[in-house]
């Protein structure tokens, strides 16, 4: 059953949100477009306001549904099939493995472990509220995504969730920065691009 959980989260989180709302109600493909990656920042600057905050929170709930049915029958595999979600948004299947970096699907992951996990929301709302500073100040949605991925992380530790969700929050700490790498280069040589339609 482990696989089949891992296997449902994969695919759920595969679906391209940003391609969907962009082909079916702009007629555009955001790929072609930005940064060409399929997450709710490009799609924010491709499509609009309107387009991205409903990418982002079809994203972040991609991994709050994955969780949450998981978790009526196993909690444990709920875990890993929230960071499997993640792994199918970075690398979807249905859109030649060329998706977004996974950061609402983080908030998403966090959200629905805040309340069905750990039962304790503050391992969402602080790495979210070091988000939205980090975003205030630096304008940077690459930045202030991990930021909050290794925030998430600390809390975790710091109100001793269990070793699997922490393990999972690390594991995701590091998939998000890794598909930041270009971003991390741009915001050393001070080229990274900020967000204006936040």
């Amino acid at each position: 059953m482990f696989i089949l959980y891992m296997l449902f989260g994969y695919l759920l989180g595969s679906i391209p949100f940003a391609l969907v709302i962009g082909k079916v109600f702009y007629h555009t493909d955001v790929r072609n477009y930005g940064s060409g990656n399929l997450g709710g920042t490009n799609a924010g600057r491709v499509l609009g306001k309107k387009a991205g905050i409903a990418v982002i929170v079809l994203d972040a709930l991609k991994c709050v549904l994955a969780i949450y049915l998981v978790s009526l029958f196993d909690k444990q595999a709920s875990i890993w099939c929230g960071l499997a979600v993640c792994i199918g948004h970075c690398y979807p299947v249905f859109a030649h493995f060329k998706g977004g970096k996974a950061a609402a699907s983080m908030f998403g992951f966090l959200f629905a472990v805040s309340l069905f996990t750990v039962n304790n929301f503050l391992c969402f709302l602080i790495p979210f509220l070091c988000f939205m500073i980090c975003l205030y100040f630096s304008k940077m949605v690459s930045l202030s995504s991990m930021v909050a991925s290794l925030t998430s992380t600390l809390c975790l530790i710091f109100f001793k969730a269990e070793t699997s969700v922490i393990i999972a929050s690390l594991l995701m700490a590091v998939l998000i920065i890794y598909r930041h790498q270009g971003n991390i280069k741009k915001i050393l040589n001070g080229t990274e691009n900020k967000v204006k339609w936040l």
